[in-house]
């Protein structure tokens, strides 16, 4: 069942975190920041709205990178109930496709919660402080990949950031697959 975000909660501090990445590494905030802005980008294998859109994620974020836009992708879903979501599924769709940033997993799914995420693709812009400036799609793609003229809307939200420090306040929410979230057994079910 296809979910949307909420809109935009303008001004809003990025929380930090650090996760292991497919290249074995630990990524924080601090490292990833940009000097322009930052992009925090909720991504997962298994979606068809993020495979229908993951060569357009690749291509706006290394156009957004040379503009000084820092950027990861955190991989929050339960991988025990959705194993295409595995840790190492997780390194062979990043090298399979290219990937030009970080992509890490919220094993805990802390993140996935501080941040109040809803869906995968779910995609957050933060100006140069940090700041909460874009909470919305990629584009106007669904589960099949759009017409290639399709507007760029993170694109152009985060050069607005990149240039002005503020988001743009039309912004239209992402769709996608909810987040799969763990099921905790309590005592009593067990």
């Amino acid at each position: 069942m296809a979910v949307e975000t909420p809109v935009c909660h303008f001004g809003w501090k990025a929380i930090d975190f650090n996760l292991r990445g497919v290249d074995d590494r630990m990524h924080s905030l601090a490292e990833i920041r940009g000097s322009k802005g930052t992009l925090v980008m909720f991504l997962c294998n298994h979606c068809p709205y993020v495979r229908a859109v993951i060569g357009r994620v690749v291509r706006d974020v290394r156009a957004l990178q040379e503009q000084g836009v820092g950027a990861i992708a955190v991989m929050s879903n339960d991988f025990t109930q959705y194993p295409e979501d595995s840790f190492e599924k997780m390194k062979s769709f990043a090298r399979q496709h290219n990937f030009s940033f970080p992509y890490v997993i919220d094993e805990t799914q802390d993140v996935a919660r501080s941040y109040e995420v809803v869906c995968t693709p779910e995609f957050f812009g933060f100006n140069d402080k940090l700041e909460l400036q874009y909470r919305g799609r990629l584009d106007a793609s669904r589960k099949e990949t759009g017409p290639s003229d399709l507007r760029r809307d993170l694109f152009e939200a985060m050069r607005v950031i990149v240039q002005s420090g503020s988001g743009p306040q039309e912004q239209f929410p992402s769709m996608g697959c909810s987040i799969k979230w763990r099921i905790e057994l309590t005592k009593k079910q067990l």
